[in-house]
């Protein structure tokens, strides 16, 4: 059976490159921000119908990936319970229950790490510190009664 990891946390957590290590052990690395990037996209965030353009080819490459066995990590924010649901219930009939791996990273270490973005690749996408704040203060943490869930304290 697959391994689904969800990489949980706002922008600048921390979450690309803990993905990039899974993905050096041998996990398939899904990321929204390469999907963006490679499509020309250069500034977030994007508008409604890019975003779900993107989202649905992600989770069709997704459900092929883990019925063809491979391990998965999803590099996306998974900034709400309500979009980590929505992914449960996609793996559900799969019988994959993900586990979520979320970066509890401080505020202040988050927006300085987006105000030293260039925009030089993928996971490097630069937002306004506004955003990113705005990001942070509604990001909904997720907890244990969710599934299986590793929490990783300031990376």
């Amino acid at each position: 059976m697959s391994q689904v990891i969800f990489m949980c946390g706002p922008a600048g957590a921390g979450k690309s490159t803990i993905a990039c290590q899974l993905e050096r052990d041998g996990m398939v690395r899904l990321s929204f921000d390469e999907a963006a990037w490679e499509l020309g996209l250069r500034a977030m965030p994007l508008g409604a119908g890019l975003h779900t353009e993107i989202e649905s080819d992600l989770q069709d490459r997704l459900v092929a990936l883990v019925e063809s066995g491979k391990d998965v990590v999803l590099d996306f924010s998974f900034w709400s319970l309500e979009m980590r649901e929505k992914y449960r219930r996609l793996l559900r009939p799969l019988g994959v229950e993900p586990e979520t791996i979320y970066l509890a990273t401080p505020r202040e270490v988050v927006l300085s790490r987006i105000r030293s973005r260039l925009a030089a690749h993928a996971n490097d996408f630069t937002l306004s510190e506004e955003l990113a704040a705005e990001y942070f203060d509604h990001f909904e943490v997720p907890t244990a009664e969710e599934g299986p869930l590793k929490v990783i304290a300031n990376p």
